[in-house]
């Protein structure tokens, strides 16, 4: 039951992001009621996907060797940095198209790497390779992108200040919940 989850929630979270895209007219009739439902499908889609999650039996596919939750701490720390408003107000992103999406590649292949059980590779990989189509399928919809003005260093320094004491909080929360990450 626990893999059904999972797959039903990834399958709601690429069916939720992808709708604009993929049929824009019926999105553009729902209106800003639009908004809402897409977010409530992503909430739905969340939920299925930790109970999945959580749910299926662990199968190890390979062990990640030890070094590799240094790895992983490092491009989490980089992709909440992405995730963060850096990209439209600071510098440093001014240019890079998609920097969450980059944000959230970096954040899945850093749990790839220090998970080894299929419900994480199913999970991981399955919101890495959403984030690739939701690339190409933005970029091909879109296809002419002009960088807005750039913003600030200073910026770019708050936004990574910031995205080290997210890290701190999320590794906190991780913990609580059994997920180690700064070791254990």
């Amino acid at each position: 039951m626990g893999f059904t989850l999972l797959i039903l929630g990834l399958a709601l979270w690429w069916a939720a992001h992808l709708f604009k895209r993929v049929a824009p007219a019926r999105r553009a009739a729902m209106g800003d009621a639009g908004k809402g439902v897409v977010a409530l499908l992503l909430v739905v889609a969340i939920v299925l996907m930790v109970i999945g999650f959580r749910a299926a039996p662990f199968i190890t596919v390979w062990t990640p060797p030890s070094f590799t939750i240094h790895i992983n701490n490092l491009l989490v720390l980089i992709a909440i940095f992405l995730l963060s408003p850096a990209g439209k107000k600071g510098r440093l992103l001014n240019k890079v198209r998609h920097p969450m999406l980059g944000g959230v590649h970096g954040w899945s292949i850093a749990h790839l790497l220090v998970n080894g059980d299929l419900a994480s590779i199913v999970l991981f990989g399955g919101i890495f390779l959403w984030a690739l189509v939701e690339m190409k399928v933005i970029n091909r919809a879109e296809p002419n992108w002009t960088p807005g003005p750039a913003g600030s260093y200073a910026k770019d320094a708050m936004f990574f200040v910031a995205s080290i004491v997210l890290m701190g909080i999320i590794g906190y929360i991780h913990g609580l919940l059994g997920y180690p990450v700064f070791g254990s």
